[in-house]
């Protein structure tokens, strides 16, 4: 079989799904027990992110992408420990209120 056999996804798929991946890397260079943390606090994010937000509102996402790269590139750093510095939360996500 040719590579099209498995799913066609768009560049913006690609884009969070290389994150996500991102982030999975990172979590295994902490302990096991932050590196744990780490990935259900992400899949949690992830997960709750794919479920409320429209695939259609690409402006959001795309300010969901830079923001997680910007997470991600904290993370990556020796001297962060886990993701409670980085003020990652499902709670970010919902629309500020007034």
């Amino acid at each position: 079989m040719g590579a099209s056999s498995g799913p066609r996804f768009s560049g913006m798929q690609k884009q969070v799904l290389s994150l996500y991946r991102g982030f999975l890397r990172a979590a295994r260079s902490k302990s096991a027990e932050d590196g744990q943390k780490i990935e259900s606090i992400v899949s949690a994010e992830f997960r709750h992110n794919s479920k409320q937000i429209d695939r259609k509102n690409f402006l959001y996402i795309e300010y969901l992408l830079r923001r997680g790269k910007k997470q991600l590139d904290q993370l990556k750093s020796p001297d962060t420990i886990g993701l409670s510095s980085l003020n990652i939360s499902v709670s970010e996500t919902k629309s500020p209120e007034p």
